[in-house]
């Protein structure tokens, strides 16, 4: 009976027109390599949200610059030891089409994680961080991106 529903709903929403922003002709999106470890994380996180890896004479060419990570304390004890850390990420980002420019921005995000004495584990909590960071705005930008390429190739279309 669900899926009955289910493909009813599809069909009646077919049927008015609706189609879904992302329906994957528009991703064809080259991203440039982004300098270091964690601009490595963030190209193969963009590269998932896109779809795959597109040549650079793709129809769109994505531009990433990563800033470097930022922490700041959240917490302290009485004795001053910090128990609490930030991580902040900046990404700045332009989106062209054909070498013309269609969309930039910045995006930024941040996590907190567990800071303790003990060296590994502070580690893995500061990665663990950071990799969730990454995710957040390879989210982030892969939706504009989508977005403005949906926009950029329909409004021809649309007139």
């Amino acid at each position: 009976m669900k899926k009955f529903l289910i493909c009813l709903f599809v069909l009646c929403v077919s049927a008015c027109g609706f189609r879904p922003m992302f329906s994957g002709e528009d991703t064809n999106i080259y991203v440039q390599p982004i300098s270091g470890i964690n601009g490595i994380d963030l190209r193969n996180a963009l590269w998932a949200k896109f779809g795959g890896q597109y040549s650079p004479d793709a129809t769109y060419t994505l531009t990433v610059s990563l800033s470097d990570p930022t922490t700041r304390y959240k917490a302290l004890e009485q004795t001053g030891d910090a128990t609490w850390q930030e991580i902040s990420l900046t990404a700045h980002y332009v989106l062209s089409h054909n070498g013309t420019e269609i969309a930039s921005g910045t995006e930024q995000a941040s996590e907190s994680y567990t800071f303790v004495r003990y060296l590994v584990a502070s580690n893995a909590s500061y990665n663990s961080a950071v990799q969730n960071t990454i995710a957040v705005l390879a989210d982030k930008i892969g939706a504009r991106a989508i977005a403005e390429t949906y926009k950029y190739s329909h409004t021809d279309t649309d007139k």
